[in-house]
């Protein structure tokens, strides 16, 4: 289990970098290999380098230097935002987790007095996908456990947001796997509409459960 974790993380890590972290890497890469080269490479050829190519020298250091600070200043508040965006995820599911309870207590009280109504309460999914196909495409053919942490798929991935404290409702995970958000990449030419439906329903009817 945790072996097919691994190889799946790896398989969908490409595709979770943003424009912003690729430009991070590049701008790393690129720094790096300058170093190496001009450390390494060309004081073999040229002993007395820089000497008077000094001035292009120190102004390559710099623009390199430069590009390397924007990158991470960029890539750090882009987490800021995603970090700001999971936390209003949690706040809806608490509503929701409240109107659940309010709902159960009522059905209760009807058939402590007799009444056989049961139309107050709601359904587990909120939509028509199949928790249990769900789980399936969560762990198979979404890869959705490489990203996410969910307890009752015995997943850690820590790409994406903690589906355990976001807690999304049935229509928001749809949303997200269709078109998505932030640093995950929407599957809506990856996976068919009735798998993000399953997968959608079951995430919100086992996610903080």
């Amino acid at each position: 289990m945790v072996a097919s974790s691994a190889v799946s993380s790896w398989s969908y890590w490409p595709l979770a970098l943003t424009g912003y972290e690729i430009g991070l890497l590049t701008s790393a890469l690129v720094f790096i290999v300058f170093a190496l080269i001009v450390a390494l490479v060309v004081p073999r050829s040229r002993p007395t380098f820089p000497s008077k190519y000094l001035g292009w020298f120190i102004a390559a250091c710099i623009v390199l230097f430069a590009v390397q600070i924007t990158a991470v200043i960029l890539l750090a508040e882009l987490g800021e935002e995603e970090h700001e965006e999971v936390a209003q995820e949690s706040e809806p599911s608490e509503t929701t987790s409240t109107e659940t309870t309010a709902t159960t207590e009522t059905t209760e009280t009807n058939e402590t007095a007799g009444t056989p109504e049961t139309s107050g309460t709601t359904e587990a999914t909120g939509g028509a996908g199949d928790p249990v196909a769900g789980k399936d495409v969560f762990l198979a053919a979404g890869g959705c456990g490489s990203c996410h942490t969910l307890a009752d798929a015995e997943t850690t991935g820590t790409i994406g947001p903690n589906l355990d404290a976001a807690s999304p409702s049935f229509d928001r995970a749809v949303e997200r796997v269709t078109n998505g958000a932030g640093i995950m990449p929407a599957f809506e030419d990856t996976l068919a509409e009735q798998q993000i439906q399953d997968v959608a329903a079951y995430v919100s009817s086992v996610a903080g459960r």
